[in-house]
C-alpha cells in the first residue's frame, strides 16, 4: 500500500481550505508528530503515518479543518502522555471534544475483554449522538486500520474484520458514505474467508474483458437515444463490490453466473424531471424485468440515498441493472452524511437544521443508553435498531415509518407516540384485521386501534417487539405503573434463587451487601434493583450471583487445598506403584485418583496442570484450559507429568472443529481423510449456515499431540476447508 504523505494531504486540502485553515491542521500535524515521536506500528513505520492517513481519508470527504484537526490527533491521549486539556488549550474545545469521542477507555479496568470492547462502542456512539463528526473520524480510523491490517496476528485479523462487518461498516451504509463501506466490507472478508473472496475475484477477471464490451455497447445505445431527446448524462459502468456478489451467493444460494447486477450502468443527469424522462427512455429501448423497479427519488432511503433503480434484459438476453441520478444524488450516495457536513469556504460549519430529521434514529441513542443496563446490552439493542435489515410501512396518511426487519405493529405504534403503544388494542394491515404479532412487510398501511380503557402493556409484549425502542417504552410503563407490584415480585424472585442455591437469606440479605450490589447494578437502592427484577430488567439469577460472590469466596479460601490432598490420599488403600490408566503421575505423590479433565481433553505432549478437587482426586487439564487460569483455582493447581510410552500406547479423545464452504460431499470428503490416518473417529455432527459456511464438530482417539497434528494437516488438504482447531468445551 502507498503511504500518503503530509505534502499530499495538505495539498488535496488546498482545493477547498483557506490558508488560515490550512496553517490550523498544519499545526495539529505537527504536534501529532512530536506527540507520537519514537512510536512504531506493527509494520515497523512511524507511527505518525497512521494520523496522516486518517486526516488524508477525511479530506478526501472536504471534511472542516476541525474535523481535520482531530483525525491528526486523534490518538494523542490514547497512547502519549497528552491530555484533552493540553489539546484544548492548544486548539480549542471543539478539537478535544471530537477527540474524546474517538478516545479509547484503556485506563479503566474492565472484567473481560468483551465488556471493554462493548463500553468502548457505547462511549464512541454517545459522542456520536452529541455530534456526528466523531463517527466520521473513528469510520477514517477503522478503514486505515484495515488496510494495513495483514501486519497483525492472524487471531487479531479475524477479529477485527468481525467488528467491522458487525459495526463499522453497517455504521458506514446507515449514515450513506459508500466509498467507505465498501472497501470496509471487502478488505473484511478478505480476511474472514479467503478462499471465497479470490474465487470470486478470479471469476470477475475471467470475464471481465467480455462484460467491459458488453456494458459499454449498452451505454453507446442509451447514450444516443438520451441525445435524441436533448437530456444531457453522464453515463458509466457501475463497479460491482466484492462482498455485495458474496452475500448473494451465500444468502440467495445463487452461482456466481446469476447474480443480475454484476452488468450494470450508472446515468448521471441534470434533474429530477430528467431523471425520470430517461428511466422511460431506458424502458422504451430494454424490456424492464418484473418487479425490479425501486423509485428512492420519491421516497428516499434512512440514510438520504436518492436514486432509480430498474433491472432490464440488455441486448443479449442478459438483466442488465441501470441507475439514475442527478450529480447532487451522486455526491450524497457516495459520501452520505459527511456530504452534509463537507466545508466550504464562507458556508456554515454544520447545516444541522436541514438533515437532523432524517438522522432522528440517532437522538434515541443517548435515552437507549440510560436504560441498558450495562455496555453489552446498549451494543445488543444498537445492532437490532440501527444496524439489522429495514422494513418500510406507512400510516394511513401516508407517511413512511423505517423498522429493523421482523417488526410488528407494537413496534409500529411506539414509534408513532409512547401513548399510541401504550394504549393499543389491536391493529388493520392494509385494511385487514391482525394479531399484534404479525410480522410487518414493506409497504404495509398500519392502522393501530386504541382504547383509553386499555390495561397497558403485557410482560409479553417485551418478547413479541423488535424494536429497542419499543421495549424501552414498554420497560419504562412497568417501572412507572407498577412500581410495589414490581418490588415485590422482584424480592421474591431473587429469594427464590438464593434458596435453590442453597444459601441463607439472612447471611445474604444484609444491608451493606444489598447497597453494594444495587450500585453496581448503577441503581440508586435496593428497591429498584427488586423492581428491575420485577420487570425483566435484569433477571434473578444475575443479582443473586452478586450478592453471593463474597460468601462463596469466602468458602473457597476456607478450604484447605493441603487438606484435600491429605483427605485423597488417605481415601485410597496403599498398593505397589505401577503404570496409572491415565498415562499421567503427580509428582512426589503415589497412588493418586488421577482423571483426565473433560472441558479441554489433555493429550501426551500438552502442557498439563492437576486441579485438586472435593472427593474426587486430581483433575488434569491443559495450561491453558480456562477453568484453570482463575484466580481462585491457583490455590488448588499441582505439578503432573506424562509417563513414559508405553507398549501399547494408551488412545485419548480429542474434539476438533472443522470449518469451510458448504458443498455436496465435503463431510464425506473429511470422514475419507481421517480414515486415512487411521485415525477412529468417536462422534460427528455437522451444520450449515445461512452464507454457506460448514462447521463440523468431530471427537476422534489420537495418541498424542504429534498424531493430533497429522490428522489436522491432513483435513486442511481437503479443498474448500478454510480452519481446522481444536475446541475446549
Amino acid at each position: 500500500m502507498i503511504l500518503l504523505t503530509i505534502e499530499q494531504v495538505l495539498q488535496k486540502a488546498e482545493s477547498y481550505l483557506s490558508d488560515k485553515d490550512l496553517a490550523f491542521i498544519k499545526k495539529a500535524y505537527e504536534y501529532a508528530r512530536d506527540a507520537h515521536e519514537g512510536q512504531f506500528r506493527k509494520s515497523g513505520e512511524p507511527y505518525i503515518h497512521h494520523p496522516v492517513a486518517v486526516a488524508g481519508i477525511l479530506v478526501g470527504l472536504q471534511m472542516d479543518p476541525v474535523t481535520v484537526a482531530a483525525g491528526f490527533l486523534h490518538d494523542v491521549v490514547e497512547d502519549t502522555s497528552v491530555t484533552l486539556k493540553d489539546i484544548s488549550e492548544q486548539f480549542n474545545e471543539e478539537v478535544a471534544m471530537l477527540v474524546d469521542g474517538v478516545t479509547k477507555l484503556k485506563k479503566i479496568k474492565f472484567k473481560s475483554k468483551e465488556e471493554q470492547q462493548a463500553e468502548n462502542h457505547r462511549k464512541m456512539f454517545v459522542a456520536m449522538a452529541q455530534d456526528i463528526r466523531c463517527i466520521l473520524i473513528k469510520l477514517a480510523d477503522r478503514l486505515h486500520n484495515m488496510r494495513t491490517l495483514k501486519h497483525m496476528p492472524k487471531e487479531k485479523q479475524i477479529q477485527k474484520a468481525n467488528e467491522t462487518l458487525e459495526i463499522f461498516s453497517p455504521l458506514a451504509h446507515r449514515l450513506g458514505i459508500s466509498t467507505i463501506k465498501w472497501e470496509l466490507e471487502d478488505v473484511a472478508l478478505r480476511y474472514l474467508n479467503p478462499q471465497q473472496y479470490y474465487r470470486i475475484v478470479n471469476l470477475m477477471q475471467q470475464k471481465r474483458a467480455e462484460r467491459e464490451e458488453y456494458v459499454q455497447e449498452v451505454m453507446n445505445e442509451i447514450k444516443d437515444k438520451l441525445q435524441e431527446v436533448h437530456i444531457n448524462a453522464e453515463i458509466s459502468g457501475r463497479p460491482k463490490h466484492i462482498y455485495s456478489i458474496y452475500r448473494k451467493m451465500a444468502i440467495q444460494g445463487k452461482q456466481f453466473n446469476e447474480i443480475y447486477d454484476l452488468l450494470a450502468v450508472r446515468i448521471i443527469v441534470n434533474s429530477i424531471k430528467d431523471c425520470y424522462a430517461a428511466l422511460g427512455i431506458i424502458h422504451t429501448c430494454f424490456k424492464p424485468m418484473p418487479g425490479r423497479f425501486k423509485d428512492y427519488i420519491a421516497m428516499p432511503k434512512a440514510n438520504m440515498y436518492q436514486s432509480l433503480h430498474t433491472t432490464v434484459i440488455g441486448p443479449k438476453g442478459d438483466p442488465l441493472e441501470v441507475q439514475i441520478r442527478t450529480s447532487d444524488m451522486h455526491h450524497i450516495a457516495e459520501y452520505g452524511i459527511a456530504a452534509h457536513w463537507a466545508y466550504k469556504e464562507g458556508a456554515p460549519k454544520a447545516p444541522v437544521n436541514s438533515f437532523e430529521d432524517k438522522l432522528s434514529w440517532f437522538r434515541e441513542i443517548i435515552e437507549w443508553q440510560n436504560d441498558a443496563t450495562n455496555a453489552e446490552e446498549f451494543m445488543e439493542s444498537l445492532k437490532v435498531d440501527l444496524f439489522s435489515d429495514m422494513v418500510f410501512v406507512f400510516t394511513p396518511k401516508g407517511d413512511v415509518i423505517e423498522l429493523p426487519a421482523g417488526s410488528v405493529p407494537l413496534d409500529f405504534a411506539y414509534r408513532i407516540h409512547t401513548e399510541i403503544g401504550n394504549k393499543c388494542i389491536g391493529a388493520k394491515i392494509n385494511g385487514k384485521m391482525v394479531t399484534l404479532d404479525y410480522k410487518l412487510k414493506t409497504g404495509d398501511i398500519i392502522e393501530i386501534l386504541t382504547s383509553k380503557h386499555s390495561y397497558g402493556p403485557s410482560q409479553d409484549w417485551l418478547k413479541i417487539t423488535q424494536s429497542s425502542h419499543a421495549k424501552n417504552k414498554i420497560r419504562q410503563w412497568f417501572k412507572r405503573e407498577r412500581r410495589e407490584e414490581n418490588v415485590a415480585k422482584g424480592k421474591e424472585m431473587i429469594e427464590r434463587e438464593l434458596k435453590d442455591r442453597g444459601f441463607d437469606l439472612k447471611e445474604v440479605f444484609t444491608s451493606d451487601n444489598l447497597q453494594t450490589v444495587a450500585q453496581k447494578y448503577n441503581f440508586s437502592g435496593e428497591e429498584d434493583m427488586y423492581a428491575a427484577v420485577g420487570y425483566n430488567g435484569i433477571t434473578a439469577a444475575q443479582v443473586a450471583t452478586r450478592l453471593t460472590d463474597k460468601i462463596r469466596r469466602k468458602k473457597e479460601q476456607e478450604a484447605d487445598p493441603s487438606a484435600l490432598l491429605d483427605s485423597i490420599r488417605e481415601s485410597r488403600p496403599p498398593v505397589p506403584k505401577k503404570k496409572t490408566d491415565s498415562g499421567i503421575v503427580v509428582k512426589g505423590i503415589d497412588n493418586m485418583l488421577i482423571r483426565l479433565s473433560k472441558c479441554c481433553n489433555p493429550v501426551p505432549g500438552d502442557d498439563i496442570v492437576g486441579y485438586i478437587t472435593k472427593g474426587r482426586g486430581v483433575s488434569v487439564h491443559r495450561k491453558d484450559c480456562v477453568n484453570v487460569l482463575t484466580d481462585d483455582a491457583q490455590v488448588r493447581l499441582l505439578p503432573v507429568e506424562w509417563e513414559g510410552s508405553e507398549e501399547q500406547p494408551k488412545n485419548y479423545n480429542v474434539d476438533i472443529e472443522i470449518n469451510g464452504f458448504d458443498r455436496r460431499g465435503l463431510l464425506n470428503e473429511v470422514l475419507h481423510a481421517v480414515a486415512e490416518t487411521k485415525t477412529n473417529i468417536t462422534a460427528v455432527s455437522g451444520r450449515s449456515d445461512k452464507n454457506k459456511m460448514a462447521t463440523i464438530n468431530m471427537s476422534v482417539s489420537i495418541q498424542n499431540v504429534n498424531h493430533l497434528q497429522k490428522v489436522v494437516e491432513r483435513i486442511k488438504r481437503i479443498p474448500d476447508i478454510y480452519a481446522v482447531r481444536r475446541v475446549m468445551q
